[in-house]
């Protein structure tokens, strides 16, 4: 009998050992992304091809503003990957210790100008969104569009009055796709996503101000090296083809 127990014993032992290092269990199985919101289209095309090549493995998202998922991040929520919009944002991560190695700058971002489909209020350029009578929405500044919305204004040497400051790009565009707004200021590719719902307005001062988009495994994964597999998915020939496809520049 004491035998039959300490066997038992030592194969509870070396089922939970197996458990923990990923065969069959499920947690390990789950891969948690936290992503800016403008990278949905592209990061869940990139992810139904790393499961994929992964049989087996789930990546679930949390997509949102940069900086409100940073802030979740810091207040302890469970990853194992962050991609932000912008290097900014990514640098906190970095000196409140959540990241582990060296994030990868794997996309780059500018900004546009989209209004109503016809663009009903014949707005041609920046300066247009000055205007009276004209309602406009942007990013707010603590967001990375929000950010590259204060420095092209700084640029352009025009000051926006927005009917609202949003905590997400994609905030923005519903805005002007539900028709609340009659402008606002978006990353080119979400005008792109966003096809004939939108109408788009070339702003070629944005031309200067470029948000570069970093990626990195979080120290706190429940599984360090399927997090670094991802990050090398989405750095890769396959995830920058797809992000090209979405509109995005290289890094």
């Amino acid at each position: 009998m004491r035998r039959r127990a300490l066997a038992a014993f030592a194969a509870g032992l070396t089922a939970a050992a197996l458990t923990s290092c990923g065969t069959g269990g499920s947690d390990s199985d789950v891969l948690t992304v936290y992503a800016a919101a403008s990278l949905r289209a592209p990061f869940t095309e990139i992810a139904e091809r790393f499961e994929d090549a992964n049989p087996g493995v789930s990546v679930e998202f949390s997509f949102a503003g940069s900086s409100d998922l940073e802030t979740q991040l810091e207040q302890g929520a469970p990853a194992d990957v962050f991609a932000s919009a912008d290097t900014r944002t990514m640098d906190a991560a970095v000196d409140a210790g959540l990241v582990a190695g060296e994030p990868i700058p794997f996309a780059t971002n500018t900004l546009t100008i989209v209004t109503e489909p016809g663009n009903p209020k014949n707005v041609t350029s920046l300066d247009d969104l000055t205007g009276d009578g004209l309602s406009v929405v942007v990013c707010a500044p603590q967001v990375p569009c929000g950010a590259a919305t204060e420095r092209l204004e700084d640029t352009a040497g025009v000051e926006l009055a927005p009917v609202s400051e949003e905590s997400s790009v994609t905030d923005v565009l519903g805005k002007i796709t539900s028709g609340q707004a009659d402008a606002g200021l978006v990353y080119v590719t979400d005008a792109m996503g966003a096809g004939e719902k939108v109408a788009v307005v070339p702003v070629p001062e944005a031309a200067e101000i470029v948000n570069i988009y970093p990626v990195a495994p979080l120290s706190n994964s429940r599984n360090p090296g399927r997090a670094d597999a991802f990050v090398h998915f989405v750095t890769g020939t396959g995830g920058r083809a797809v992000l090209a496809d979405a509109g995005f520049g290289a890094p």
